[in-house]
């Protein structure tokens, strides 16, 4: 894979990842106050376009979704997802 396209991979991780943790702290946020929440959907979309490593820091640092079973579930299919991916591209280049 090229520089560039390491690069452009790179900043996308890090773009998501920050939407996540963001995500998972309004989300937080909403749930103390007992507002309208971001749907798991939403979490699990972020997370599953780059977005996992700042949601695994969020879950870790805010102590969110990280107790409710079903969440963790779908969290680690999409890691382990992402890393069968890189492991392919990683053996083609």
């Amino acid at each position: 894979m090229p520089q560039t396209w390491m690069l452009l991979v790179g900043v996308v991780y890090l773009i998501m990842s920050l939407a996540a943790s963001i995500a998972y702290a309004i989300d937080k946020r909403a749930a103390r106050r007992g507002s309208p929440r971001t749907s798991e959907a939403t979490l699990h979309a972020l997370e599953l376009f780059g977005g996992w490593p700042g949601a695994f820091l969020a879950q870790r640092l805010l102590h969110h979704k990280n107790a409710k079973l079903s969440y963790q579930i779908v969290f680690w299919l999409i890691v382990v997802l992402h890393l069968i991916v890189w492991a392919f591209v990683v053996r083609l280049a």
